[in-house]
């Protein structure tokens, strides 16, 4: 008795899985025959893949319609069909039926409009109040400016959203360019001057013997204020950037026109009225040669040896012809380009004594090309117009 229940036992048990296999079979037959009884209704043919595929995806909400399904839509639409039948016969809503037949008519195309996402904090409006808020406080920090934004919309935002609208605005942060300070009554100066030269000429600005001094130090350490690293690196010593306090360095004076670079010399020492009288002797006396005997005006900065009353009796006394230059104006100089070129031929060398730091001013003096020069003075009209545009204000040279 025993074994023969055992054995029922385990006949029923081993019949179950094969009764459960046939009635999924047949389940699954069943759906496909109501697929089928479907597309012959409406009067659609595809493939048994297709319609397996079909009838396995599942929709969620807000997800496109298959592009097939759209394709159907449109065509039992300009059959005439109704679009309360079209939705009752492929089972869809009549708003989503309404809005595809309403897109083909609009666009003639059956393809998802591109979804619009999540909706942004700052709207147009918002984005346009701190367009302006920036562009007024143009200084202001970030830090700053979201503070202001918090206050301003009355929402929670963060620095990096505001760091994303400000792109958004088209703006950027950028480093700001180092310009001399100028007060009313040097921008209002610099407007006059500009104006009473303004009808000079090209030919009139290149006899113009262009002179100025500038410092140049040696170099040491690293350059630049960016470098690769991860957070937690922030402390090791290859990611300073270390500076001397007081590196060496060396003041020159030079001077050149549009004929060519003239003399360069060296200070060594302190500067004072009486030696630079020497120095335009030795110098600018030897380079006013570059005109070949044709008269010139010598131009040179509002610094306190050179409006000394030494210097100028100096060159009155030797009949030389001055340029009156307003005060701050580094910016109408074309010699101030020429400055700046050797100084990024200096970061790129990298002189490591005094020596050839000299050696490497002098070959690049030499070195500026002819017509770099004629490049730089014959940009003066432009520079004047610049300033009579901005009222006196700095420009961009």
């Amino acid at each position: 008795m025993r074994a023969t229940h055992s054995k029922k036992v385990g006949t029923g048990s081993n019949k179950r899985p094969e009764k459960l296999n046939v009635h999924i079979r047949n389940s699954w037959r069943t759906n496909l025959q109501l697929i089928r009884s479907i597309g012959n209704m409406i009067g659609y043919k595809k493939s048994l893949s297709e319609w397996q595929c079909l009838s396995e995806v599942k929709m969620g909400r807000g997800s496109p319609i298959p592009p097939m399904l759209r394709q159907k839509i449109v065509e039992q639409y300009q059959k005439g069909v109704s679009q309360r039948k079209i939705a009752k016969s492929l089972k869809l809503s009549s708003s989503t039926v309404h809005n595809i037949i309403q897109r083909f008519r609009e666009s003639g195309t059956i393809s998802v409009r591109k979804g619009q996402g999540r909706k942004t904090i700052l709207d147009a409006r918002d984005l346009r109040a701190l367009r302006r808020h920036c562009i007024t406080y143009r200084n202001a920090t970030v830090m700053e400016i979201t503070t202001w934004a918090q206050e301003y919309f009355q929402k929670t935002l963060s620095v990096n959203t505001i760091h994303r609208a400000i792109r958004r605005c088209r703006l950027k942060l950028y480093r700001s360019k180092k310009k001399p300070y100028l007060n009313m009554i040097q921008k209002r100066r610099r407007f006059l001057w500009a104006k009473a030269h303004l009808k000079w000429t090209v030919a009139k600005w290149k006899t113009v013997l262009w002179s100025d001094e500038s410092k140049f130090e040696v170099l040491f350490g690293k350059l630049g204020r960016h470098v690769i690293r991860t957070k937690e690196d922030k402390d090791n010593p290859s990611c300073y950037q270390c500076s001397v306090q007081k590196p060496a360095s060396l003041m020159v004076w030079g001077c050149m026109s549009v004929c060519g670079m003239g003399s360069l010399h060296i200070w060594k020492g302190t500067i004072n009225a009486e030696r630079y009288i020497q120095v335009l002797e030795q110098h600018m006396l030897p380079s006013s040669r570059l005109f070949q005997g044709r008269p010139c005006i010598f131009q040179h900065d509002n610094a306190r040896t050179h409006t000394a009353s030494i210097t100028t009796s100096g060159l009155r006394r030797r009949r030389i012809r001055v340029l009156k230059w307003p005060d701050c104006s580094p910016d109408l100089s074309p010699i101030e380009n020429i400055w700046r070129i050797i100084k990024r031929k200096m970061r790129q060398r990298r002189p490591k004594t005094v020596e050839q730091l000299e050696a490497c001013i002098r070959q690049e003096w030499d070195n500026i090309p002819i017509p770099k020069l004629e490049q730089l003075v014959s940009s003066d009209p432009r520079r004047l117009q610049t300033v009579i545009k901005r009222r006196g204000d700095a420009t961009q040279w």
